[in-house]
C-alpha cells in the first residue's frame, strides 16, 4: 500500500503538467528563431567550440602545473606534471590555428558571397 501511494505521489504533479505549458513550448511558435544569417551562426558555433576547447587545454596545463607543484621532488611526478603542460601547450597551438583558419575561411566566404 506505500508503495501505491509513493508512486501515486512521485508521479502526480507529471500528470498535472502534462496539461499545462510548463516549458514554454506553446509559447515559442512565433518567436522568430532562425533569423540570423547562416555565415554569422556559423561563426558563432565555431567560437563557441573553440572557446571551449581552449578552457579545456588552460585547465590542462594548470593540472599540469598542479602536479608539479605537489609532486615534492619525485621525478616520476614532475616528468608526468611536464607531458601533461606539454600536451596543453600544443593543444593550445591547435585550437588558435584552428581559430585563425575558420576565421580566415569564413571572412572570405562572406565577402565573396555578399
Amino acid at each position: 500500500m506505500n508503495k501505491l501511494i509513493t508512486s501515486a505521489l512521485l508521479f502526480m504533479p507529471m500528470a498535472a503538467s502534462a496539461q499545462l505549458d510548463v516549458y514554454g513550448v506553446n509559447s515559442m511558435k512565433n518567436s522568430n528563431l532562425g533569423t540570423k544569417e547562416l555565415g554569422d551562426t556559423a561563426s558563432s558555433v565555431v567560437n563557441i567550440v573553440l572557446g571551449f576547447l581552449g578552457i579545456l587545454a588552460t585547465l590542462i596545463i594548470l593540472m599540469g602545473g598542479f602536479k608539479w607543484m605537489t609532486s615534492q621532488g619525485n621525478t616520476d611526478k614532475v616528468d608526468e606534471a611536464k607531458k601533461l603542460i606539454g600536451a596543453g601547450i600544443v593543444g593550445l597551438v591547435i585550437i588558435l590555428t584552428a581559430y585563425a583558419i575558420s576565421r580566415f575561411v569564413l571572412t572570405s566566404l562572406q565577402n565573396e558571397t555578399i
